[in-house]
């Protein structure tokens, strides 16, 4: 007995053994996660746990977009650990923020990308952000300005214009998500966009891009000539 269980606890570091030695991006979802939650149950070690949260919830984005009464079911995952995975989404998203008010973001198109899908993908109803930019294309704020249902949401350029305004902007970029998880335009995507553009227009600000966050990737208006 005593064996088995100096076996099984040289499994359950095995993870953090590996990360010293090859790094983190060396290590799978499940052994990062297992890392995360310290400790397994009397049925499942926490690698066995780890993985079992990945495939019931549909990997690393399905169990950090789940609602936490559904995780919490899960024998070993208690309120307290919820409440830390919740944590580690906020810090990833302030983390790529912290990166976009660098200016970093609006420079490369990756970072843009990944810092609007941390920062819209896990919705589950329609949400439209606009990023602020100053002279030099550097963020200023960004803002969930209209939150509508999972299949789309009434954006206003009254509002938008008057937020523009306020942030004395000189230029901005436009993204919403699609819960549906298919980043392709719609017509009420193609006027919005168009309204909005001619709108700024009048205020002498830059419209540069509207992104449109699906499950797997970004449809980018300016890179489709939509512009």
């Amino acid at each position: 007995m005593n064996i088995n269980l100096n076996t099984n606890n040289r499994t359950e570091s095995s993870p953090r053994e590996k990360l010293a030695e090859e790094g983190a991006q060396a290590l799978s979802d499940a052994e990062l996660l297992a890392i995360f939650l310290g400790t397994g149950t009397r049925k499942r070690s926490v690698l066995s746990l780890a993985q079992y949260l990945l495939d019931r919830f549909g990997g690393v984005r399905g169990l950090l977009d789940t609602d936490g009464s559904r995780i919490t079911r899960v024998s070993g995952i208690g309120p307290a650990k919820f409440a830390a995975l919740c944590a580690s989404r906020e810090l990833i998203s302030r983390y790529l923020e912290s990166a976009a008010q660098k200016g970093d973001v609006i420079t490369d198109p990756d970072n843009t990308r990944q810092y609007l899908t941390g920062r819209l993908r896990h919705y589950q109803r329609e949400v439209f952000a606009c990023l602020y930019l100053d002279n030099q294309h550097r963020l200023i704020k960004y803002e969930e300005l209209f939150f509508g249902t999972i299949d789309g949401a009434s954006v206003h350029p009254r509002e938008v214009v008057k937020q523009v305004l306020h942030y004395n902007a000189a230029a901005v970029i436009f993204a919403h998500n699609h819960p549906s998880g298919v980043a392709e335009p719609s017509q009420a995507d193609r006027r919005i966009t168009d309204r909005l553009k001619s709108a700024l227009t009048l205020v002498d600000v830059r419209v540069l891009d509207h992104m449109i966050v699906g499950d797997t990737d970004i449809l980018s208006f300016a890179e489709r000539g939509l512009l």
